[in-house]
């Protein structure tokens, strides 16, 4: 349902990504781990047509995204790590102009936003300000956007980032509810996320893949996890092209 096939990015002789490949079949959690600034959200851009590669090419459900952007995009749902939600509406109006913009049709639109209000637990503040709301229910108004068209493939960036521990858990339940019939890639810096939500861990340091496993071979303790953090980081890997070089 994901393919990530040699994805490389450069900006001038800066490597942010170099052939990035990994493959995700339909129906599983995938937690794409890494440091600040290994290359995790300029891959998410490119999985989701929103940065052009370098080279390399990036599909979603057997679509293209360089041929085939829309087919593919009516497959996709994608939270950003910073998603456009628009503060003067209220999630009621939000939703209901996105089943607009996705072309739902208007005989299932109410239903749709109906499912994505309870898998999210939007309810209470259905009618609110967006703007006015906490950045965890805000979080939840996005997810309830990526979820509204009904997806195969759900990719999120960073979804719980500066939430509280409360926020943070119902976002850990909401991804574990969506796992149950979608495919899901989420990217975090956050140990403790992985090991909450995903079945398999693909790791990039320096912009490229140094490990994809299932979760238990990162252990089974918080120190596990730390410890093999620390071994897949710790070999720096050149980023920078040598003058006059465009390609990796």
């Amino acid at each position: 349902m994901i393919h990530a096939d040699n994805l490389t990015k450069i900006y001038g002789r800066f490597i942010a990504t170099s052939n990035v490949s990994f493959h995700i079949p339909r129906g599983e959690v995938v937690c794409f781990l890494g440091p600040n600034g290994a290359g995790k959200s300029t891959t998410m851009k490119m999985l989701t047509g929103f940065l052009a590669p370098t080279s390399g090419r990036a599909k979603i459900a057997g679509f293209d995204m360089a041929s085939s952007r829309v087919e593919a995009a009516k497959r996709l749902g994608y939270l950003p790590e910073n998603g456009p939600l628009y503060p003067d509406m209220t999630p009621e109006s939000l939703l209901k102009f996105f089943a607009e913009l996705r072309k739902i049709p208007r005989n299932k639109r109410a239903e749709r936003i109906d499912a994505v209000v309870d898998i999210c637990e939007l309810a209470s503040v259905y009618r609110r300000p967006i703007g006015r709301l906490s950045r965890g229910y805000r979080q939840r108004v996005g997810m309830a956007q990526a979820l509204l068209h009904n997806p195969d493939v759900v990719i999120m960036d960073e979804p719980t980032a500066g939430l509280d521990p409360n926020q943070i858990q119902h976002a850990r339940d909401t991804i574990k509810k969506i796992g149950q019939t979608k495919t899901v890639l989420l990217s975090t810096h956050i140990l403790q996320e992985a090991r909450a939500v995903a079945s398999r861990v693909v790791f990039i340091s320096d912009g490229h893949i140094v490990f994809d496993g299932g979760i238990t071979e990162f252990g089974n303790s918080i120190d596990d996890f730390d410890a093999k953090f620390r071994e897949l980081t710790a070999n720096r890997i050149e980023r920078y092209l040598p003058y006059g070089k465009t390609r990796v």
